[in-house]
């Protein structure tokens, strides 16, 4: 079967309708994200309450009257009663707050107050009433002895709402807190330092707040002589706990050091940012306090306690947090948007820890799914084709354990007399893998005024928000979708538009494009070895959902079958074939299939004749490593060993091959090893020929601008083994002499000599090869070296 083209990456929505006019007209708004219509002025706040004591919860609501206010408690409406009552200012009173037992529900909760008029309905922020409380000291000040001039410590621990306030007594006396000896820290520490005798005595650890006051165990201070005054390396006590606040509370980050000489002790941050002056101070010898907190005072905090004088230092660090509740960045703006359109509404939040949107409809908890997105961790709504039931005040909830924080805007939706009413008959037929076809009829009343229609595709398994649009003229009843993937089911819906807004969506309609063959993947071939190849493709793992993978045959070119089919699945990128014939030239076809068949083979032709041949010959030479060793060592040129004069040649004749610019002279044993005697003229004439026509042929190739032929090479220098007889000069100066390679192989080790290229302007007129022109003045025979 044919395979036609892959198919198309997801296509984005547009809308191709510049005809189409959108009506967006504003609502009133106030510009701090609420509805004009309905809004709060006061929201109610969290509480703690008085068992016993009545409970007022705040709330004030601003709109177009009638406004009907109700409260929630936990999600529940709550009921007038002689308990609870809604005040004439839409206040909550709670006249006896009561606790779980003797049968009546306790009031602790989530309270929240409800607005309703006749454009929507609005719910508060949540106000979290709890019940005053104080628990049972769990921790109790301990006995300490110190000696005179030391450090004592006390501490106590109890849970209470409101935060229970600490006071400490000694021997049944406030303590005098003015003594600049003495620290209190609000979590429940004394500390005590410079001790002196008269710091004896029992103390006592006072809670209190509006439920109840409680009184500790006693704890006995006793103070012994002063020390014997020998050096004592610094050292912590007690360093800073690691604490989590709300914005505007105080951080209370501890540290106690002890040592002789008493240690200094000074603060920094873990990230190096400096830690400021505003709202910081030291209580007693090294307590930091951070008073009304930020964000920004969130880090890891370190004491240092350093001896005087030196670098002795040891050091604690605890870590703060500190939350902020949810607020407004952006808040959401009241909208008019015709029938048919789609509405938008965007709300920014930010906080610590970061806050969670979700939105309400009237008061209900709206989430997508419909014609309702929400994008951008919902802080997006979209509200695709919006009819009359759309209309009302949404609300964007902003919410974390700091806190929550509310904000409201209205949708209108305009609905225009006379717009016509949805399509008719739609349907969708496939007409290809990649194009469906979708017909309707117009609509039965309100047509005159119809000046196009858009037709919505998306993929029948995709969500609503991947949806994109096509427009289509009003004279034209059926459009081709093209572009589509092949065996997907597609959902497609049609509006008719007018100049004053769109008609309703007509109903939506199902069709699935037809399937195909796969494409050829991409195939490439890699020789590891004389008999084996490794063959690499894109692994396509999509073929699995279709009954589909990979079919992989191979031949020698030779023969008329192939080997295979090898099935590999579609996650599969690669196949090594071993045990290959090294001489043979393989024809290699890879292809996919699906539930469709087989589409169309990638094929490939490899040779592994070359690989065979390169693993039978011996390593290359490494001439330059070679030429090296013969500039430090010129002993080795001497004492050679055959081996490396044989490598030396085949450089030769490669450098020979591919520059022309080495010459490899051939000399007696003789002539080597004696001293010149004669004139250059007397020398081979073969050789002098052969540098003349090296000289003719540069000439005649730049001339001409081609390249000496492999032939012609090959005359140049025989194979090894074809002993010829030893040319003459010839008078032709294309035609260059022969210096035979075979005569060159049987000459014993002191028979050669690699010299130095010699530009033909330096030799004399007699030199020159016979046929070829003087080029320049006489120069010195060279001297032969060893």
């Amino acid at each position: 079967m044919a395979a036609s083209r892959a198919a198309p990456p997801r296509r984005r929505p547009r809308l191709l309708l510049p005809l189409l006019p959108l009506l967006l007209l504003p609502a009133p708004s106030d510009g701090l994200g609420h509805s004009a219509e309905l809004a709060f002025a006061v929201e109610p706040s969290d509480d703690i309450a008085v068992p016993g004591q009545p409970v007022m919860l705040g709330c004030k609501v601003e709109g177009i009257p009638p406004v009907r206010i109700t409260w929630r408690k936990n999600g529940v409406e709550l009921a007038d009663s002689t308990h609870s009552t809604v005040l004439a200012n839409g206040s909550l009173m709670i006249r006896h707050f009561l606790l779980d037992g003797g049968g009546s529900p306790s009031d602790e909760g989530d309270y929240e107050c409800v607005a309703q008029n006749r454009f929507g309905l609005v719910v508060s922020r949540k106000a979290r009433i709890q019940a005053a409380t104080m628990s049972d000291f769990h921790v109790h000040p301990q006995a300490t002895v110190g000696e005179e001039g030391g450090v004592a410590r006390f501490q106590c621990q109890i849970h209470g709402l409101p935060k229970p306030l600490i006071t400490w007594e000694k021997n049944r006396v406030p303590i005098d807190t003015d003594n600049e000896r003495y620290t209190l820290l609000p979590k429940g520490v004394l500390q005590i330092t410079g001790l002196r005798a008269e710091d004896s005595g029992v103390f006592h650890c006072v809670a209190s707040n509006i439920a109840s006051v409680r009184v500790s165990h006693g704890a006995r201070l006793t103070v012994t002589g002063s020390g014997s005054g020998a050096y004592k390396e610094p050292t912590i006590l007690v360093g800073p706990e690691n604490l989590t606040l709300t914005v505007h509370q105080t951080a209370v980050l501890e540290c106690v050091a002890t040592g002789n000489p008493r240690p200094i002790v000074s603060w920094s941050r873990l990230d190096g940012r400096p830690i400021g002056v505003e709202g910081i101070q030291v209580l007693g010898t090294g307590n930091l306090i951070i008073s009304d907190v930020t964000v920004q005072h969130s880090g890891v905090y370190v004491c240092a306690a350093n001896r005087p004088g030196t670098r002795v230092r040891r050091t604690a660090q605890g870590r703060l947090v500190v939350q902020a509740p949810a607020e407004f960045v952006q808040h959401p703006q009241s909208i008019s948007r015709p029938v048919g359109t789609t509405a938008m509404f965007t709300c920014q939040a930010q906080g610590e820890p970061p806050p969670h949107v979700t939105w309400l409809k009237n008061g209900r908890v709206l989430g997508p799914g419909g014609h309702v997105r929400l994008k951008n961790n919902n802080s997006t709504l979209t509200i695709s084709g919006i009819g009359p039931e759309d209309e009302a005040i949404y609300q964007c909830v902003a919410e974390n354990s700091a806190g929550s924080s509310q904000a409201s805007a209205r949708l209108t939706v305009l609905w225009a007399e006379g717009l016509p009413g949805p399509p008719l008959n739609v349907q969708a037929v496939s007409v290809s893998s990649t194009e469906v076809r979708v017909s309707w009829t117009e609509p039965l009343v309100n047509t005159r005024e119809i000046i196009g229609y858009v037709l919505h595709i998306r993929k029948a398994a995709d969500p609503p928000e991947l949806e994109y649009q096509e427009a289509v003229s009003k004279s034209t009843f059926q459009h081709l979708v093209s572009d589509l993937e092949p065996s997907t089911a597609y959902s497609f819906y049609i509006k008719a538009y007018t100049p004053r807004g769109a008609s309703s969506a007509s109903a939506p309609t199902l069709a699935s494009t037809l399937g195909e063959a796969p494409t050829p993947p991409p195939l490439s071939v890699r020789v590891l070895g004389s008999s084996t190849l490794q063959l690499l493709w894109e692994p396509w793992p999509w073929l699995a959902q279709h009954e589909g993978g990979f079919k992989l045959f191979y031949r020698p070119a030779s023969k008329a079958s192939f080997t295979g089919p090898i099935l590999l699945p579609g996650a599969v990128s690669s196949y090594n074939l071993s045990q290959l014939d090294p001489t043979a030239v393989y024809e290699v076809k890879l292809l996919a299939y699906n539930q469709h068949g087989d589409g169309n083979a990638t094929v490939r032709f490899v040779s592994l004749r070359g690989a065979a041949e390169r693993t039978a010959l011996s390593p290359p030479c490494d001439c330059r490593k070679e030429e090296a060793t013969n500039q430090t060592s010129t002993t080795g040129i001497v004492i050679g060993i055959h081996i490396g004069v044989t490598c030396i040649i085949f450089c030769v004749l490669f450098l020979l091959f591919g520059q022309r610019g080495r010459v490899l002279l051939c000399k007696d044993v003789e002539n080597q090893l004696s001293p010149p005697q004669g004139p250059r003229s007397q020398r081979d004439p073969g050789i002098l020929a052969l540098n003349g026509a090296g000289r003719a042929e540069r000439a005649q190739l730049g001339r001409d601008g081609k390249r000496v032929d492999v032939k012609e090479l090959e005359q140049l220098f025989p194979r090894a083994g074809a002993v010829q007889p030893h040319p003459r000069p010839t008078q032709d100066p294309e035609a260059p002499a022969l210096c035979e390679e075979t005569q060159l192989s049987m000459l014993p080790l002191q028979g050669f000599s690699l010299l130095e290229e010699m530009p033909l302007e330096a030799l004399p007129p007699q030199d020159v090869g016979p046929g070829l022109p003087s080029e320049g003045p006489a120069a010195q025979p060279a001297p032969s070296g060893p």
